[in-house]
């Protein structure tokens, strides 16, 4: 049976308990950070990065600070922390994506952590001709809140069907966007479990593992490399990440 058909399950509560784990990513990604600047370098366009469900711009500072550092001009959400889902919100997002897009006349990278990641899948659906790709971070794509953990509190505080669900939006989450469009996934991830983040694969899109709690994607340093290599790559001529040499050994495409 495909991952994507299996019944959905949140993760177990062994990895849950085990997401302390991100500490020492964290610490790895502060130790390597000098060498991170020798990863492959940017071309200058704007990339926005969006964060989890009850996290703010101070959860992607590390990440923004190495895309800037990489070449690229990186933009927090600056909507504060990331609780309640409505429609102001969903306003406030698509006006963010045609200020950085406008402002910089180029296409716009988006970057979504988790819960942030469905927002940047779905405002490349609604603005695609603003968007250049959608990378996302352990995020719940299937559609089917069973698959992650923070299911109820996130209906405590949003109710099961948030404003823009009732009025047609949000509905079709497991759809790809039409531009290049890359799920970085964790099978030991305690808070998502790895089979809410399959995406179907297609011509733009492709599903890539690797071994990282939920809590340090944002931090991971192999997941820093795979972002600076989808994000270098030159604009319409997306193609998708190579497991070559020593990258077979650390990454999994899952097909």
């Amino acid at each position: 049976m495909p991952a994507t058909q299996s019944p959905a399950r949140p993760p177990h509560p062994l990895l849950t308990l085990s997401e302390g784990r991100a500490f020492f990513e964290l610490g790895s990604f502060l130790a390597l950070r000098r060498a991170m600047r020798h990863l492959p370098k940017g071309d200058g366009h704007s990339v926005i990065v969006l964060p989890g469900f009850l996290a703010s711009d101070s959860s992607t500072r590390p990440l923004r600070g190495l895309l800037d550092d990489l070449g690229y001009s990186s933009f927090g959400w600056e909507l504060g922390r990331n609780v309640r889902f409505d429609n102001a919100r969903e306003q406030a997002l698509y006006a963010l994506l045609d200020r950085v897009h406008a402002d910089s006349g180029r296409t716009v990278s988006l970057i979504g952590w988790s819960l942030g990641g469905l927002f940047a899948r779905e405002m490349a659906k609604q603005s695609p001709s603003k968007v250049r790709q959608v990378i996302s971070l352990g995020s719940p794509i299937s559609g089917d809140r069973g698959h992650t953990n923070a299911r109820h509190l996130f209906e405590r505080l949003n109710g099961k069907d948030p404003e823009p669900l009732r009025q047609g939006r949000f509905r079709n989450l497991e759809e790809a966007p039409p531009v290049p469009t890359t799920s970085i996934l964790s099978r030991s991830d305690g808070i998502v479990a790895w089979r809410g983040s399959v995406q179907k694969p297609g011509p733009k899109a492709e599903t890539l593992e690797v071994f990282s709690s939920h809590c340090g994607l944002g931090v991971n340093p192999m997941v820093m490399y795979a972002i600076a290599d989808r994000l270098a790559q030159q604009e319409d001529d997306w193609k998708p990440f190579a497991r070559t040499g020593w990258r077979s050994l650390a990454f999994r495409t899952i097909e």
